[in-house]
């Protein structure tokens, strides 16, 4: 990216500098020297994006953890359910504190169902198994507990995660076994 002054000077674009006029193709055909003789500066380009499962944007996480959410005053808040007010329908608050769920909550009810439509496939088997005492192939057996195992295996490092990036790690390190 090049600057002038504080003025990002965008590629392939034509611009104006003190009053002469320079092609869109100027800073690609010319050597850092040249630009340098007029002002112009080379910087890092800005990093505008961002993981949006994990970040709302650059540089800004999403919540790790459940919050339990609390009004302005502190005081705490409550899930609104349907209630009567002076024989009224109206929105009152339930007896259920009102939580925000965070990234650790939503990635383990993920893990969590993409264990249990893994599971589905085969379930017919166990189903099989309970009801007309028909073997499950060995090939089968293994499989589902290789699911079940890496499950619990992401379960517990998502709720040892102590921050975004170790998060990120474990969600990048899935290890889910082939169907046989």
């Amino acid at each position: 990216m090049f600057k002038h002054n504080d003025t990002i000077i965008p590629l392939d674009t034509p611009f104006t500098i003190d009053g002469t006029s320079y092609p869109a193709n100027w800073l690609r055909l010319t050597s850092l020297a040249e630009k340098q003789a007029v002002g112009i500066t080379e910087v890092a380009d800005v990093t505008t994006t961002y993981d949006d499962r994990f970040f709302w944007g650059v540089d800004n996480p999403k919540l790790l953890n459940d919050r339990e959410e609390s009004d302005e005053n502190g005081n705490p808040m409550y899930v609104k359910v349907l209630g009567v007010v002076d024989g009224k329908p109206a929105m009152v608050d339930s007896t259920e504190r009102l939580v925000t769920k965070g990234l650790k909550s939503n990635w383990t009810a993920q893990v969590k169902d993409t264990a249990n439509k893994l599971l589905a496939q085969t379930d017919w088997m166990v189903i099989r198994k309970a009801e007309r005492d028909v073997s499950i192939p060995a090939a089968t057996a293994t499989y589902r507990a290789g699911v079940i195992t890496e499950c619990s295996r992401l379960v517990t490092a998502i709720a040892g995660a102590s921050d975004v990036p170790a998060l990120i790690a474990v969600v990048g390190a899935q290890g889910w076994p082939d169907a046989s």
